[in-house]
């Protein structure tokens, strides 16, 4: 991992640093694919907004470009993560009248997931931890994730790639680290985030390729065993752009043709990272 904080080379973050403290920080998790950061707009915009809602100060996107392409040139493929935090504020939950914000970028190699993973679909669980309702932090890439952590720790077992969390009404939101759809009759439907989850950026993309493709959408509020009735089920982020779900528990699902053409869009478009064959990730192109 090579990191840059506040533009310097280095590894450390103060420990009175109100992100280590309450998780007092916004970040981005982007894919970097030949040298570039993919969808770097949506993720500033999405950046700035968090900052907004926060109440923190908007970031400066040419420094942050510039120290992006910094990290990101020469990698064949890898994950860059932004954090902006609130910077040291002492004891206490009050920040500072002007809060010193700290600026870490850091540049990770790519995971090493299989190519049937986009191929063939994942297997993915059920998970006990439940998403709390909050409206006002609803849909952010807020510092605080003790709610995934909490679901990510319930299983070990290798073959399961991700875990479907409910909020406390029982209604299904989100993966530990993705957006989930469904496609039924033709209509493709996500969770509403407007009490909890993360709006993620691939979310996003998706929804706009529906809209060019005229794939009706519905954003829909349901427990998860409605979701299981579903024809298709898909996974987004922005590091694996969309995996097809292959079972949940014991429910089987295959790759369908809609998820098959929004991954097809996503990779001429270069709007997702595409799969690579071991050992050639971030590395230098």
């Amino acid at each position: 991992m090579t990191s840059l904080i506040n533009g310097e080379v280095g590894s450390a973050l103060a420990s009175a640093d109100r992100a280590t403290q309450y998780g007092d920080a916004v970040f981005e998790t982007i894919a970097v694919e030949h040298g570039q950061p993919l969808l770097w707009q949506r993720h500033c915009q999405r950046l700035q907004q968090g900052l907004l809602r926060l109440k923190l100060p908007a970031a400066d996107e040419t420094v942050l470009r510039s120290e992006a392409e910094e990290l990101s040139s020469g990698v064949r493929q890898g994950v860059l993560k932004l954090l902006l935090t609130a910077g040291v504020g002492g004891r206490g939950y009050r920040r500072p009248d002007v809060p010193d914000c700290q600026r870490i970028l850091s540049l990770h190699p790519y995971p090493d997931y299989p190519a049937r993973f986009w191929t063939d679909g994942v297997v993915v669980r059920r998970c006990q931890m439940r998403l709390a309702r909050q409206p006002a932090l609803a849909g952010l890439k807020h510092g605080n994730r003790l709610e995934q952590v909490l679901a990510r720790a319930e299983w070990t077992d290798a073959e399961i790639s991700e875990g479907l969390m409910c909020d406390t009404e029982g209604m299904l939101i989100e993966g530990t680290m993705s957006n989930v759809f469904a496609v039924r009759d033709g209509i493709l439907s996500t969770p509403a985030l407007d009490q909890s989850g993360v709006a993620g950026i691939m979310r996003e993309c998706v929804l706009d390729l529906a809209a060019e493709l005229e794939l009706p959408v519905r954003i829909v509020t349901a427990p998860l065993d409605v979701w299981l009735q579903a024809d298709e089920l898909f996974l987004t982020n922005s590091v694996i752009g969309l995996w097809p779900v292959r079972q949940v528990g014991v429910t089987p699902f295959r790759p369908g043709p809609v998820a098959r053409q929004l991954q097809k869009c996503l990779s001429e478009r270069r709007l997702a990272p595409s799969p690579a064959p071991p050992g050639t990730r971030s590395t230098t192109a």
